[in-house]
């Protein structure tokens, strides 16, 4: 569409507050413009979408079917300039914003409680945290940090190993048998939940052990760890997760091991950043942030009242 056929955003909020009174005058009251400009702004508006939005029945405004399909779509623009305005104006003359992509469960299990402080120690920093599971590209998407589960290779970046990743099996105590687990292929009988990220998991597993079975690949199919993990929470079955994705359940016990064999991945998780930022000061802090932080356990406490009265 040329630009010259584009709506403007005066012409889409006299039309919303129009529709809103059913009111040129009222509109134009709420927008402080006169009658005449609302409705000049109304009338360029249905020259351009070629639709009649309004109608007058007994000197009283109507909007039309069409209006009213069109007002749905307005209203969502609106709100989301102003969202966006907002948005950015939050940001102060002096911040700057970083945007970070992750795998949705390693992200809120391993990255965002390694966060804690970081907003604190680095107040002119604002984190913009994006799931990603697919491939990215630095050089054509606005990513300064990302972090991926592969070999730890990507063209023109920095790549740091963060984590290994150590397969285990993870159930609820309430559906181990009370004969236990003595095998293996005793875990068919608790159902396999399969994740499709790892679709070859559960078949890895047990040739590993030189275990084979032809369930291997049955049973429910989730797109990420953090499903799966809620489902074996709730008692739906037996599924392989990193273990460091599970510890919280596993240290509180909503979670258990049945079988103590551990499937381990030539792949790991990687933090990475594009060679041509390695010296831009938001990235440099956040990698040292996150460097510091990777092998310690993470601290849920809220920062003293001293560290968020010296940064308000």
């Amino acid at each position: 569409m040329a630009r010259r056929s584009l709506p403007t955003l005066t012409s889409m909020q006299c039309f919303e507050a129009s529709a809103r009174h059913l009111s040129f005058t009222r509109a134009a009251d709420e927008l402080n413009l006169t009658q005449s400009a609302v409705s000049k702004q109304v009338a360029q508006l249905e020259y351009i979408v070629d639709q009649p939005l309004f109608r007058r029945v007994r000197k009283r405004l109507q909007i039309t079917p069409e209006g009213s399909l069109y007002l749905a779509e307005v209203r969502k623009t609106l709100a989301l300039v102003e969202m966006s305005t907002r948005y950015m104006q939050s940001y102060g003359g002096q911040s700057e914003v970083l945007n970070v992509t992750t795998p949705m469960t390693f992200g809120a299990r391993w990255l965002v409680p390694r966060l804690n402080g970081f907003r604190f120690r680095h107040p002119n920093v604002y984190l913009n945290i994006s799931n990603r599971t697919k491939s990215f590209d630095f050089d054509t998407e606005s990513v300064d940090v990302a972090f991926f589960y592969g070999r730890g290779a990507w063209p023109r970046s920095e790549c740091i190993k963060l984590q290994d990743e150590e397969m285990v099996p993870v159930c609820s105590p309430a559906i181990i048998p009370p004969a236990g687990i003595n095998a293996p292929l005793d875990l068919v009988s608790l159902v396999l939940l399969q994740n499709a990220t790892r679709p070859e998991a559960w078949h890895d597993w047990f040739q590993k052990q030189e275990c084979y079975t032809s369930y291997s690949y049955h049973g429910p199919r989730f797109d990420s760890f953090y499903m799966a993990l809620q489902a074996a929470r709730s008692g739906c079955g037996v599924t392989l997760v990193p273990r460091f994705l599970a510890e919280e359940e596993l240290g509180n016990g909503q979670l258990v091991i049945p079988w103590s064999y551990s499937l381990y991945s030539d792949n790991a998780y990687y933090l990475a950043y594009p060679e041509h930022k390695a010296e831009v000061v938001k990235v440099k802090n956040f990698v040292t942030w996150i460097l510091d932080k990777k092998d310690k356990t993470p601290d849920l406490r809220l920062p003293s009242d001293s560290c968020v009265a010296n940064n308000t």
